[in-house]
């Protein structure tokens, strides 16, 4: 069965914030930015609004909140207040109200709230709901790097996250792609309500990608690159409707849109996700 047409997300992770770069999206058909008050050295919103301000009407921005300024760069923090008082920075950052904050990696510091963490994460998604209602964002969700420990937190009587953000990709462990797929079903959310992070685990050009080839994926192989390939059999793993993706490179974005005129033969995802399956299973405990 079609699932939703896979969408390109131009995630700014890494990036260096250039004009040329947003410029360039557009006229691809990326409308879609994904930020963080982290990236760039906790400057990226500002970066935004200074260089490319009359451009950013043009585009859907996501961005997250909970990593704040700290003595070594950097502190979690599920904290209510200072969740609020981050997607209100935000806004005045941006110049706008974001479309989308995520809650950024939760996992990070409920490792840590235990035995209460069911109560933090009910109260953080709260703060985030409340953001919405004060017309501070459009809607919220989560962004988790692992998202396991967030299996056994969730209230059913929480609010509930519009959108999922989690690791995608050939490189994605299969316990971490089963766990992203209980929270989809968890949270009762569509392909298009889930998007995928890090599809090249990092790089495109590590080395791993010349060791293995992603073409037996796709239907349609033989025009495409591995890189593409790659990218596009990471809509399927696990399913996204959504994959968010850094480059500075505007040729490397413009394959990464190609690519999505591939189509990607599920009986192969379905046997590759068995294969890691029981491989799981004969690793020594």
């Amino acid at each position: 069965m079609r699932g939703v047409d896979p969408r390109v997300v131009l995630g700014l992770h890494r990036s260096r914030h250039e004009r040329r770069l947003l410029t360039r999206a557009l006229g691809l058909g990326v409308t879609a930015l994904d930020t963080s008050t982290n990236y760039l050295g906790f400057r990226s919103h500002q970066v935004l609004a200074r260089t490319a301000g009359d451009l950013l009407p043009q585009f859907t921005v996501s961005t997250k909140v909970g990593y704040f300024p700290g003595q070594n760069g950097g502190e979690h923090s599920l904290d209510p207040v200072r969740l609020h008082a981050a997607v209100e920075q935000a806004a005045e950052d941006l110049g706008r109200e974001p479309d989308l904050v995520f809650l950024h990696n939760p996992e990070h510091s409920l490792r840590e709230a235990a035995p209460h963490g069911r109560d933090v994460l009910a109260q953080a998604c709260a703060a985030l709901d409340d953001s919405v209602t004060k017309g501070l964002c459009a809607a919220w969700g989560v962004a988790s790097w692992d998202p396991s420990p967030l299996l056994d937190l969730i209230d059913p009587t929480a609010p509930r996250p519009s959108v999922l953000m989690v690791r995608a990709g050939l490189l994605v462990g299969v316990e971490t792609l089963d766990a992203a797929d209980a929270l989809i079903k968890a949270w009762d959310l569509g392909d298009r309500a889930v998007w995928g992070m890090s599809p090249f685990g990092g790089s495109a050009d590590a080395p791993v990608w010349n060791r293995i080839d992603p073409h037996v994926f796709l239907r349609d192989n033989s025009r495409f690159s591995r890189m593409q390939a790659a990218f596009r059999t990471a809509y399927h793993l696990p399913r996204v409707g959504s994959v968010a993706v850094g480059t500075d490179d505007p040729a490397h974005l413009g394959e990464l849109v190609d690519a999505l005129t591939s189509e990607v033969e599920e009986r192969i995802v379905h046997e590759y996700r068995r294969l890691l399956r029981d491989r799981s299973r004969d690793q020594p405990a």
